[in-house]
């Protein structure tokens, strides 16, 4: 199978796995404990702990069977079990997907950064779905199990027989100094867009039919982050994406507008993710997973402040400017 059948599989199975993790928070575990608590665990198993397992997937070379495995951990969180086990089984599980499924479109893309947008984006999607119906659907339980189960089987399957057999890692090496910089940098820039995306409240978000449109704007963002930078270069795309993110952040008031900073700001995540991986080639798995702790570490001020955390639109434009200044050094080094 061609390298962009893969990324859709792996696609379609990110939104799958993110449904199931989000359907499963909203239907049963928030219901049933302390919501802060179950919180912080699902997201530190989910997205903590991508780091380890990353350099566990360098070590392995079995990116395939860990997404596999993943999927099929997040089905079984499903089974009757204490709140607090479930959250952690859904996240260990999510965690394994994204960093098996990471690392097969890593190495499938190459040195091109197209692929990982379409990848991650679907994510937002399948999150967004699984609270909608976690929270108010009639969507039978055993139903978001049952495709993450498929899920895996499938590509388990697939990978061994049809799936492209593209480069793989580099034999296992963890940065050089004058590298560390950089990726500290980038894990700067996944913090503030983390914590940006989550705390920005504009004035129309609970106004009509604004606030479902972004979640699309969140996801085309990201997809389209890596189109443009494979056609205009990294830098170029980032500039042109971050510039406008922060216009557009000044003037968010404005429901367009708003959507279109968002749109904007999410583009740098094909990136960030294409630089770390460039900036070690021996050792994907832990550049996938150390932004993804990124991740984790932008949602800790949301989450222990109990949702009092909020932003101005205007501090998302200043966001904006830092994230280009940490971002560009490691984007120069990666494309050297």
């Amino acid at each position: 199978m061609k390298p962009r059948a893969m990324t859709g599989a792996y696609a379609l199975a990110h939104c799958l796995v993110d449904f199931s993790c989000a359907f499963l928070a909203f239907r049963v575990l928030l219901p049933a404990g302390d919501r802060v608590s179950l919180l912080l665990v699902y997201n530190f198993c989910a997205f903590a702990l991508q780091m380890p397992i990353g350099l566990l997937a360098d070590r392995l070379d079995r990116s395939g069977a860990l997404a596999g495995l993943g999927c099929c951990l997040t089905a079984l969180a499903y089974l009757p079990m204490p709140a607090m086990g479930a959250a952690v089984l859904a996240g260990v599980g999510n965690a394994l997907f994204h960093v098996g499924g990471g690392l097969e479109v890593l190495n499938g893309a190459g040195r091109r950064c197209a692929a990982l947008g379409p990848f991650v984006s679907p994510g937002a999607v399948g999150l967004w779905l699984g609270g909608l119906w976690g929270r108010g659907g009639q969507l039978d339980l055993l139903l978001p199990p049952l495709l993450c189960a498929g899920a895996g089987a499938a590509l388990v399957l697939l990978r061994r027989r049809l799936f492209f057999d593209g480069p793989r890692c580099a034999p296992f090496s963890l940065p050089s100094r004058k590298r560390l910089l950089p990726l500290a940098a980038l894990l700067l820039v996944v913090v503030l867009r983390s914590c940006v995306g989550m705390a920005v409240s504009f004035p129309w978000r609970d106004v009509g039919l604004w606030p479902v449109l972004l979640v699309p704007a969140l996801a085309a963002g990201k997809a389209a982050g890596g189109v443009l930078a494979d056609r205009l270069g990294v830098q170029k795309t980032a500039l042109f994406s971050l510039a406008g993110a922060a216009v557009c952040f000044c003037l968010g008031d404005r429901p367009a507008l708003g959507l279109a900073a968002v749109f904007l700001f999410n583009m740098t995540m094909p990136l960030t993710l294409w630089a770390a991986a460039r900036l070690l080639p021996g050792a994907k798995g832990f550049s996938f997973g150390l932004l993804t702790f990124g991740l984790f570490l932008g949602f800790l001020p949301v989450c222990l402040g109990s949702g009092a955390l909020s932003l101005t639109p205007r501090a998302g434009a200043a966001a904006c400017v830092l994230s280009f200044v940490l971002l560009l050094p490691g984007l120069r080094e990666a494309a050297s």
